[in-house]
């Protein structure tokens, strides 16, 4: 008996599922105290709280009537469909209903917020159109409808399986979990409150956190049940009982955190001082301890000149109580004042006491008592002027920095390297991508079309990634708004990787290579000019390759990584779902690290700062070619020679483990670790090209590379043996430093279409979607070394820019490194930077020959006679 008892899972699941759900109903009944005896008023989120509930109770109550019979090879058990639809049948139109309270409720803080607002907009509808598809799906998962009541199914019936179906959704989950998690911070952390309230608020906000933890540990017994340990029918009420209760506990731990902020103006009632607050409120303007909305229901309302409506983020009569006639407030009122935008949290450094500043004077000093405007600068040029501090949590205060395009090296430091991460982030996402796509081609046994599809779709979304939404977030938010909305888009392309490795289905890897192009391409749309802008305009190559150096490196790290530890085991469909976690993690990272950028002070550049640098060789800049600016002229080279060097880089790596294996049949070593050499080398070639453009005007390095790129292409055709294999690595060599080139090259002297062109010039990047392509017939038709052909011809087309600006004086002008203030320097005498190190250098050669020189006169021997 004592072993039949300890195979029962039915009190253990009974009891925590009773336990949950007592829980989260005392939950909804403080919310609707708090509600209707403090607020005195229910809205439309405290109507789907209800919906929630009943929703979880029937959810709860299937649980309990069944889950008593939960054990192996019991004589009560159902089927697969009986089963899963018995207690799935309220879990996901309670989460939808949960899901849907909170964006409204966000809404009412969205009033001043149009992002928040249209960020929460599109939460509430993913929730509801995929919360809707699931639920569809859950009932008529069979096929005919009653097919799954029967024991046995009848023949020709069919039913999805329904623990695959809810893996596969666990991405949308998961990121709308993180997105009702994250979205309303930057503005909690943006309200005027005393920092140990505003730490309150922002964790009473942050217990959604706890619905994502079991989110994730529900989908981890979801997993066990869809695995190989149910080996008949009646063991799967036995291991999916588990994962249906996390089901259960995920839905009323989400009621519970949906009602958490709804009861804190019960709280503050029944236990006045459990916040902290002074019992006493001095009844002058400007208490900063108090929002309108606070005052009232705390008994402490301030008098009504004490609110003085800023210029920027007026204070609508709407929070001051009007939502009903007696005077009571909003769910708005009782939380915060939110009425400021997030950039706007600017705070005057006290002296010893750290009192806070009167709400008015927080976001104009114009209008303190005693100060005259006129002494405060107060005019229409304020929208351009840079705040002094940020207060980041009310915990740190960090300078704004001023203009990237005018810092110095020492100033830019900081942040070049913080960007760079996001270089060494998208470097492991294409070397991740490749190993994976090769694993998943090897599994589904894909056609040598489909291999070319997973690419092409990859680096097609660089042409529409940067043209569609890239273009208005990076022009209109700047490079911060298009590094979040970037990392976000990745986190939810790695997110998508979960349906595709759960069903091993060609087309979700499809969409899951797709969104990962999406979200890295918006990245390079900021991260390149980003590093190419900050700092002296005369080291922009020499910063873009340093950087693209790191994305090297983190291509080089992960293939191995992969290769050798993370993708390991995955030989067949199941094992696919091992390595999902990893893509949990990496999205999760790209939140967090979104989350960082967000409260960093990155510095930016306006049109108008750009243009006044353009302005400086106006001159050079506005020279015409024909009836074109020579700025276009060279954008419209530099967009040419990009795509090409982009095509014909893809095309060589595409085919580089099948040449080396063509070429040298019979190496010492694999043709992966080849090919590893071959991006350690790409790696090494960008620190080397940064180097060599300190002692060399970058467009002569691009002129010699490309000439090396087809020399050696054209080798590789004819060349066999280590010969062959070693000029196929020589080729990454010599492509290492041509993007950076290209790319700082191209968008000096743009000015005010700075942005645009780094957009125009990323998209070019959608040359590795079309010259593999390209190159494939003639790979099958001629072979693989006479496939190089293709890549000869790309390159030679790439060649046209460095011609260009080499003999073209207008344009060796316009590309040229040195600025007009440091062309006079030059002619003073003073010389600049990087010229002073190519100087230099021929300087300490001379230097070196003449000492040389005196050494040997000193010894009465002349150089000539020194040997």
């Amino acid at each position: 008996m004592a072993g039949s008892a300890s195979q029962n899972r039915g009190n253990e699941v009974l009891a925590v599922t009773v336990a949950l759900f007592v829980a989260s109903t005392f939950a909804v009944v403080l919310r609707f105290i708090s509600r209707i005896g403090i607020v005195k008023r229910v809205s439309m989120d405290d109507y789907f709280m209800i919906v929630s509930w009943v929703s979880g109770y029937s959810s709860n109550e299937s649980q309990v009537g069944t889950d008593t019979q939960v054990s192996r090879r019991s004589s009560h058990s159902v089927s697969h469909f009986q089963y899963a639809t018995e207690h799935q049948k309220g879990w996901n139109p309670a989460l939808m209903a949960t899901k849907t309270s909170i964006c409204l409720f966000y809404l009412t803080l969205a009033k001043n917020h149009r992002i928040f607002k249209w960020t929460t907009v599109a939460t509430l509808v993913v929730v509801n159109v995929a919360g809707t598809a699931l639920t569809l799906l859950n009932i008529f998962q069979c096929r005919p409808f009653d097919a799954g009541f029967h024991d046995p199914m009848p023949l020709h019936s069919h039913c999805i399986d329904i623990i695959a179906l809810y893996l596969s959704s666990a991405p949308i989950n998961i990121i709308t979990d993180i997105a009702l998690l994250f979205l309303p911070m930057p503005i909690l952390t943006s309200m005027r409150l005393p920092r140990n309230e505003k730490l309150i608020l922002i964790v009473t906000f942050s217990f959604g956190g706890f619905v994502a933890v079991v989110d994730v540990i529900r989908i981890a017994y979801l997993q066990k049940a869809s695995g190989p340990a149910i080996t008949n029918r009646e063991d799967f009420p036995w291991i999916a009982s588990l994962s249906f209760m996390w089901s259960a506990i995920e839905v009323d731990v989400g009621i519970m955190c949906a009602c958490v902020p709804g009861i804190k103006p019960l709280a503050a009632k029944v236990f006045p001082n459990l916040l902290g607050r002074i019992k006493h409120a001095r009844h002058t303007s400007g208490n900063s301890y108090y929002g309108p909305g606070d005052a009232q229901w705390a008994g402490v309302a301030p008098k009504k000149k004490s609110m003085v409506s800023p210029p920027r983020s007026p204070i609508s009569e709407k929070t001051k109580g009007p939502s009903s006639p007696n005077g009571n407030i909003e769910a708005v009122d009782f939380l915060t004042t939110p009425d400021m935008q997030p950039d706007d949290v600017y705070r005057l450094e006290t002296t010893q006491n750290e009192d806070q500043i009167g709400f008015a004077d927080f976001l104009n000093d114009s209008g303190a008592p005693g100060v005259n405007k006129a002494e405060t600068g107060d005019t229409a040029d304020t929208k351009k002027a840079r705040k002094g501090s940020l207060t980041v949590f009310d915990f740190v205060n960090v300078n704004n920095p001023k203009c990237m395009a005018r810092m110095s090296n020492r100033e830019a430091f900081p942040f070049l390297c913080l960007v760079t991460i996001l270089f060494f982030l998208w470097g492991c996402a294409y070397g991740l991508l490749a190993i994976l796509n090769s694993q998943f081609q090897n599994i589904i046994h894909s056609s040598e079309g489909q291999n070319l599809g997973l690419h092409a779709v990859y680096f097609g979304a660089y042409f529409v990634g940067p043209l569609t939404f890239g273009r208005p977030v990076f022009q209109r938010g700047g490079f911060k708004a298009t590094f979040i909305t970037g990392l976000c888009v990745y986190g939810t392309g790695t997110l998508v990787f979960w349906p595709s490795a759960v069903l091993a289905s060609y087309p979700a890897f499809l969409v899951c290579n797709f969104i990962v192009g999406l979200g890295v391409s918006t990245l390079e749309v900021a991260g390149n000019p980003f590093i190419a802008l900050c700092g002296p305009p005369e080291y922009a190559e020499i910063r873009l390759n340093v950087s693209q150096a790191v994305q090297a490196i983190g291509s080089v790290v992960s293939p191995i990584l992969a290769k050798k530890v993370l993708f390991k085991d995955v030989r067949d469909a199941p094992s696919l779902n091992d390595i999902q976690w990893t893509y949990l993690g990496i999205a999760l990272f790209d939140v967090v690290l979104a989350l960082i950028f967000h409260y960093l002070p990155l510095p930016e550049a306006s049109d108008e700062e750009l243009q006044d640098l353009a302005d400086e060789r106006r001159e050079i800049n506005h020279h015409k070619i024909g009836r074109f600016s020579i700025i276009y002229v060279t954008l419209g080279f530099g967009i040419l020679s990009n795509f090409c060097y982009v095509g014909g880089q893809e095309a060589v790596a595409g085919v580089f483990i099948d040449y080396v294996r063509r070429v040298k049949p019979n190496a010492a070593i694999e043709a992966f670790d080849y090919q590893s050499i071959g991006h350690t080398v790409f790696a090494i070639g960008r620190f080397l090209a940064a180097l060599a453009c300190v002692l060399v005007e970058p467009r002569w390095i691009l002129g010699y590379l490309y000439i090396c790129l087809v020399a050696t292409s054209v080798l590789a055709m004819n060349l066999t043996g280590y010969a062959g294999v070693a000029m196929v690595i020589l080729i990454m060599l010599f492509e290492s430093g041509i993007f950076s080139i290209i790319f700082a090259m191209c968008i000096r002297g743009l000015g005010s279409r700075t942005k645009m062109g780094s957009i125009l010039l990323t998209a070019s990047t959608s040359g590795g979607a079309v010259i593999p392509v390209i190159m494939s017939p003639v790979n099958d038709a001629r072979g693989i070394p006479y496939g190089f052909s293709v890549v000869v011809a790309v390159f030679s087309f790439g060649l046209l820019l460095p011609l260009w600006t080499i003999i073209v004086p207008a344009a060796k002008q316009q590309v040229n490194t040195v600025t007009i203030e440091r062309e006079a320097d030059l002619d003073s005498g003073h010389l600049s930077k990087p010229k002073q190190f190519r100087n230099a250098f021929g300087a300490a050669v001379q230097r070196k020959k003449r000492c040389s020189d005196a050494m040997w006169i000193g010894r009465g021997k002349t150089p000539e006679g020194a040997g």
